[in-house]
């Protein structure tokens, strides 16, 4: 058995032990270990220092994606040094930040043989890494990293797999990028004994003459090429051959959800409507929370006339994301079809809440057409009593979701001068004043929310947001902490998530604005 097949069969078993967590940990530098944990001081002065780079390159990018981005780049680095320790050169943290293009590592004895650390985070069904052709060239190795915590500040500990390697003479790239799988990497257990080889050949001893294949074939035997092939030719419009590209990967890989879900597209674009709901039932067969896969199906089913298994289909894709505007929107028209117009409003409302475009171009006529109707049916109620709070109220919540935010203050001003206790128009006030930029009414109206009700959740929260518009972080800060603790009390996780991240941004914020200082 040649070292290259030994290599991936090794491989093949450590990423199906990766999947029960049966792993080798060895904590002695210098040794291999499949598991490396990175926390404590460590993890301290990998953030620190990443912090630095932050503050250094927060002009060419948000420097929060500055910091999460080295630190992924630190995290992997630290795994391949803890492993080949003196072997290869140490990390100057004062000098070198990564992301160069350049080696990450060389070897201690033999500085012309390079070495690349790539690092992602994702399923290990479907993470990649990619390398450039000028890392290509650079380098004798690269050395790919799994990190299975998702990468952000205050993640107290990181478990790191080394995923494997592959030496770049398997990679047959002249230009652009190339991007593999775990599959398609050796076994990590043999990059320290690759790279003596090397160094022995350089310094003039024997070296192994086994030829090796490049990663471009071996590709094609894995249905990479295949996809991406097909991938090309959907962005060109060739739908046919996108199809004949996808039949074929599927044949190498038959449950591999997202070339179903590509498949389904190519052939709803060619109006196979029947076709592409099959593909989307075999990705939804394959993931159940396909979310997207649920959607298309959705569009599939409203082109066919099936208005109520499309309304089914956007339920679904709402269930697993409710925070995906285009979905409101698509369910929005299946329910306009079936006359269902209080619904369609609901939705397409909703929609505009998460993406403002939807109110630019009203692609539902009937929406707007029943808007107004609205309207013009409590301007009738108003005139008929001049005293109504809530025939104002209605009227300014029909002006706001047209996008009238003036006419909407207008008439919620009025709510409050004939009920000065109607909270929900206070808030919704806010809403408008804060649509305008009228930032400091906003947070009056949010602030008189809370008078009346200290526990109304939103009110801190869109208050926090109106802050931070005006430059006040630290009042900003004390709202969304605020309800961050109200929304962990009754259990509204995923607003909870949000405004943690809110809080996370500021304090960050904070700290670089003390550096500067």
């Amino acid at each position: 058995m040649d070292w290259i097949t030994l290599l991936r069969s090794l491989q093949s078993d450590f990423i199906n032990r990766l999947t029960t967590g049966c792993l080798l940990h060895c904590e002695t530098e210098g040794q291999h270990s499949e598991l490396t944990i990175i926390s404590g001081e460590r993890l301290k002065a990998l953030r620190e220092f990443c912090w630095l780079m932050a503050e250094k390159y927060k002009r060419l990018s948000p420097v929060r994606d500055v910091f999460i981005n080295n630190l992924k780049g630190k995290l992997g680095e630290e795994v391949v040094k803890e492993r080949l320790a003196n072997f290869i050169t140490e990390v100057d943290y004062e000098k070198r930040f990564g992301g160069d293009g350049k080696s990450d590592f060389t070897l201690t004895a033999e500085p012309s043989i390079g070495v690349e650390v790539k690092s992602r985070h994702g399923r290990i069904d479907r993470v990649r890494w990619s390398i450039s052709s000028e890392e290509v060239e650079k380098n004798a190795v690269v050395v790919c990293i799994l990190i299975q915590e998702e990468v952000n500040e205050a993640q107290p500990e990181y478990h790191l797999f080394l995923a494997g390697f592959l030496p770049t003479k398997m990679i047959k790239l002249k230009t652009g990028r190339i991007s593999f799988g775990i599959e398609q990497l050796l076994y990590g257990g043999g990059l320290r004994c690759y790279l003596e080889q090397l160094q022995s050949a350089k310094n003039g001893d024997s070296y192994h003459k086994q030829s090796i294949q490049p990663l471009s074939v071996i590709e094609n035997g894995n249905n990479l090429l295949d996809e991406k092939l097909g991938d090309e030719c959907f962005a060109r419009g060739d739908f046919d051959a996108a199809l004949t590209n996808y039949n074929k990967a599927l044949k190498l890989h038959p449950d591999d959800a997202d070339i179903y879900y590509k498949r389904g597209l190519a052939r709803h674009e060619i109006s196979d409507y029947a076709g592409a709901i099959a593909d989307y039932n075999q990705a939804i067969k394959i993931n159940p929370n396909n979310a997207k896969a649920y959607n298309k199906r959705g569009l599939s089913h409203y082109q066919l006339g099936d208005y109520e298994a499309a309304i089914d289909d956007y339920n679904q894709a709402i269930r697993i994301n409710p925070h995906v505007a285009v979905n409101f929107k698509n369910r929005a028209d299946a329910r306009s079809q079936l006359g269902d117009n209080q619904g369609a409003i609901e939705d397409y409302t909703q929609a505009i809440k998460i993406n403002p475009n939807y109110a630019i171009v009203d692609t539902n006529g009937s929406i707007s057409r029943y808007l107004l109707t609205n309207q013009q049916k409590f301007t009738k109620a108003i005139k008929l009593n001049p005293h109504d709070a809530v025939a104002y109220k209605n009227r300014a919540d029909a002006r706001y979701d047209l996008g009238d935010y003036e006419g909407a203050i207008a008439d919620y001003i009025q709510v409050i001068k004939i009920n000065p206790n109607y909270i929900d128009a206070y808030y919704n006030c806010g809403n408008a004043r804060y649509d305008l930029g009228d930032y400091e009414g906003a947070i009056a109206s949010y602030t008189q929310v809370i008078k009346i009700n200290a526990n109304y959740i939103d009110a801190y929260y869109n208050r926090g947001n109106a802050r931070f518009a005006m430059g006040n972080k630290q009042g900003s800060l004390e709202d969304f902490q605020k309800a961050a603790d109200m929304y962990w009390k009754e259990g509204k996780l995923a607003e909870h998530k949000d405004v943690r991240q809110k809080i996370l941004d500021l304090e960050i914020e904070a700290s670089l604005d003390i550096l500067n200082f």
